[in-house]
C-alpha cells in the first residue's frame, strides 16, 4: 500500500438495522492514473439472498440508496464541503455537493461519467468505480481527502442494512463527519 491508497477496511452494519444474509462488506479507495480515485467494494453474502439490482445503460439516477448501492463521501481535508457518490450494481450512478452537513445539495455537471465495473459471484459482489476529479471542483486542487465509505444492502424479503466504516450515534447518517475516517493523498 502506498500514500496513495487506503488498506482493505471492513464496514460494519448498523446496530440498529442487522442483516441476515450478508457476511460483511469491505472497501478500499486509491489514487488511480492522475486525477482519478478508484472506489473498491466487496459485499460478501448469500447472494440468492440479496437483492441486486440489474444491469442497466450507465447513467446518473437519484434514490439509489433505497436499494443495494455503495458510497463514497469526499471532503478536501479542512473543508465544511463535501461530495456524495453513489454507485449502484446496475451501473447507475450520482453526485451530490453539500456546503456542510447536509446542507446546501447541489448536483454537479459531471462530464465523465464514473466508470462502474460489477463483478457477481455465489458468494460475494464486486465493484469498482472510477471518479475523475475535474469534475469534483472543489477537490481538484486537494493535496489530501478525507473519506467515509459505506453501503447499502437489500435483502430477499426488502429488509435494508446499512454499513460503515464507522457510525455516528443514532440513526444511520452516512453524511456524518464522525464517519469520515480515512484519509487519502492525491
Amino acid at each position: 500500500m502506498g500514500p496513495a491508497e487506503t488498506q482493505w477496511a471492513a464496514l460494519v452494519a448498523h446496530p440498529s438495522m442487522p442483516a441476515d444474509a450478508v457476511r460483511g462488506v469491505e472497501a478500499h479507495v486509491a489514487a488511480g492514473i492522475p486525477g482519478t480515485i478508484v472506489f473498491r467494494y466487496v459485499l460478501r453474502a448469500e447472494m440468492l439472498r440479496v437483492l441486486v439490482p440489474t444491469l442497466d445503460p450507465a447513467g446518473r439516477a437519484d434514490g439509489l440508496w433505497k436499494h443495494t448501492c455503495f458510497e463514497g463521501f469526499v471532503a478536501a481535508v479542512g473543508a465544511a464541503g463535501y461530495y456524495e457518490l453513489n454507485f449502484s450494481p446496475s451501473r447507475r450512478w450520482a453526485v451530490y455537493h453539500f456546503n456542510a452537513h447536509r446542507e446546501g445539495m447541489s448536483s454537479p455537471e459531471v462530464e465523465t461519467p464514473p466508470e462502474i465495473s460489477v463483478r457477481r459471484f455465489d458468494d460475494r459482489l464486486e465493484m469498482d468505480a472510477t471518479v475523475r476529479l475535474h469534475d469534483l471542483s472543489a477537490l481538484r486542487t486537494a493535496r489530501s481527502l478525507r473519506l467515509a465509505l459505506s453501503a447499502v444492502v437489500e435483502e430477499e424479503n426488502g429488509t435494508l442494512s446499512y454499513w460503515a466504516l464507522k457510525h455516528a450515534p443514532g440513526k444511520p447518517d452516512f453524511h456524518h463527519p464522525d464517519g469520515f475516517v480515512l484519509e487519502l493523498a492525491t
